[in-house]
């Protein structure tokens, strides 16, 4: 049996202290515990239930202390797995009992420390990254994420105080679970574009104007032109790509390479056949904030500044060769880093020496992409959405806007058409309590339009923001529409993306 490092979820105390939870039936629940087999069907079970129900934060909270796990169904505790059934079932229900039942499953849950054992078969699933023991040692709340341990934060700096830090300082970001791969032409000799095609037959984007050195983001798309997933291409040389895709992603994205990758082999001499290396091991960190480049000029030679945003290089940085991209997941200037396996530890360490750098974990990095209006997948996109749906429509090349130009092209192409997509990704800006993922939005006249994919209040912005699908007509920015939360109507208004103003490093 292994144990599972790190509490996730707020300590009883601290829970109780924050909140003001005073009610009489509810203390002796927090404070006694209840087993997750017991029917909370008493008359006291009943009222604990409806007054967690109530509470402005409180279940929320818990829930959103929760969120990380919950997004890796298959790689949870058995009590999360029941958690996940539970508030699925009675989230938006008025069946207090059921709720009730709930709370003994979040109180059992809170109960769960670093001494707390996951099995043997569950533990086979989750990977490390080479920063593991580095994240330990930092004293990181470690939780299951896309098949990894990853941190979700550090010691007692909370989510909002490193988003804080990001925004005005250097946050550094483990983002190792992320898949590394190298796309290039079994012959190096060979000068042709069989490379850039078969990339370019995958994805929508433009790749052929591409020049080395310079990123795109892209799209993956299925043959129903549904988001696989969203990955990164920088273009290395005229015969080789160095691409990133997403971590929960690593077993469709891989098979389906290697399917397209046989199928497009099968017809091609020696010289024009495609490979594909995934960098295992890789180390990968994200340096991201406003002194991120102050940071690694100080331990390289080359200047920095000639790098601007989605431009891509090897450089000798504190004597050790890596490649560095200028761009990350936060909206702020800063640098994505692949390091040799070897020496990632000692990478990360030479970073944080400097007294500007704090490290981030994953509660920091939702908040952070969610105001810079960035999609994160089994969330704001999945399979059965359309890159034009999803506001992605710039990744599509204008001259390979044709039938068969790439896997997919038949819908994307039906919904770049006036009024061919049937939904659209929005932005929100809600009055009141915040929405969360999966929350319904409505018209003035209470017609249900579409749902909340992502939603948190905005540190930044002190406003509780959201992005979600709406049927289209009702996607224009300023249109005044509704979002049900916890069984009240919000106000909320259709609003542009990014939330902030991004800081990304143009020259």
């Amino acid at each position: 049996m292994l144990k599972l490092v790190g509490d996730a979820v707020p300590s009883v105390e601290d829970f109780m202290a924050q909140y003001k939870m005073d009610h009489p039936a509810a203390l002796h629940r927090l404070k006694v515990g209840v087993p997750a087999t017991v029917e909370h069907s008493t008359e006291e079970g009943v009222e604990t239930g409806k007054w967690v129900a109530e509470t402005t934060q409180g279940f929320i909270t818990f829930m959103d202390a929760l969120k990380l796990r919950l997004r890796a169904k298959d790689q949870l505790h058995p009590l999360l797995q029941d958690l996940v059934t539970g508030y699925a079932r009675f989230k938006s229900s008025k069946d207090w009992e059921g709720r009730s039942k709930l709370v003994g499953w979040l109180i059992t849950l809170n109960g769960m420390k670093a001494s707390d054992e996951i099995s043997e078969e569950q533990s086979r699933q989750l990977r490390k990254t080479n920063l593991y023991d580095f994240h330990v040692k930092h004293k990181a709340k470690m939780v299951p994420f896309g098949g990894y341990m990853m941190p979700l934060s550090y010691g007692d700096v909370g989510q909002v105080a490193s988003h804080h830090h990001v925004r005005n300082h250097v946050g550094l970001f483990d983002v190792g679970h992320m898949v590394q791969s190298r796309a290039y032409l079994l012959s190096p000799s060979f000068r042709g574009r069989s490379i850039t095609q078969f990339l370019e037959y995958l994805t929508p984007s433009g790749l052929t104007s591409l020049e080395p050195t310079f990123s795109t983001l892209s799209v993956l798309l299925n043959k129903n032109g549904g988001i696989i997933d969203d990955l990164v291409i920088t273009r290395r040389s005229d015969h080789e790509f160095y691409v990133v895709t997403n971590a929960g992603r690593r077993e469709r994205d891989l098979g389906w390479f290697s399917q397209q990758i046989e199928i497009w082999n099968e017809s091609r001499s020696l010289d024009d056949k495609v490979e594909m290396e995934v960098l295992e091991g890789w180390g990968l960190l994200a340096l991201q904030g406003p002194g991120a480049s102050q940071v690694l000029q100080r331990l390289t030679p080359v200047d920095l500044a000639p790098l601007t945003f989605g431009r891509a290089t090897n450089l000798l940085v504190d004597d050790l060769e890596v490649h560095v991209s200028r761009g990350g997941y936060t909206g702020e200037d800063g640098f994505e880093i692949s390091i040799p396996p070897s020496h990632t530890v000692q990478f990360a360490e030479a970073l944080m020496k400097q007294d500007s750098v704090q490290l981030a974990g994953l509660a920091a990095r939702d908040s952070l992409r969610l105001e810079a209006g960035m999609c994160l997948y089994g969330h704001d996109l999945d399979e059965e959405t359309s890159p034009v749906e999803a506001g992605l429509s710039w990744v599509i090349d204008k001259k390979r806007r044709q039938p068969n130009a790439f896997i997919g092209a038949e819908t994307v192409i039906k919904h770049l058409k006036k009024d061919g997509a049937p939904r659209r990704r929005v932005g929100l800006i809600v009055e009141g309590a915040p929405a969360r993922e999966g929350a319904e939005i409505y018209t003035p006249d209470n017609e249900l339009i579409g749902k909340v994919t992502s939603g948190i209040p905005s540190p930044t912005l002190n406003k509780n923001i959201a992005m979600g699908y709406v049927k289209s007509g009702w996607h224009k920015k300023g249109t005044e529409i509704q979002v049900k939360v916890r069984n009240t109507m919000r106000k909320a208004m259709v609003s542009p993306m990014p939330f902030i103003e991004t800081k990304y490093w143009r020259g």
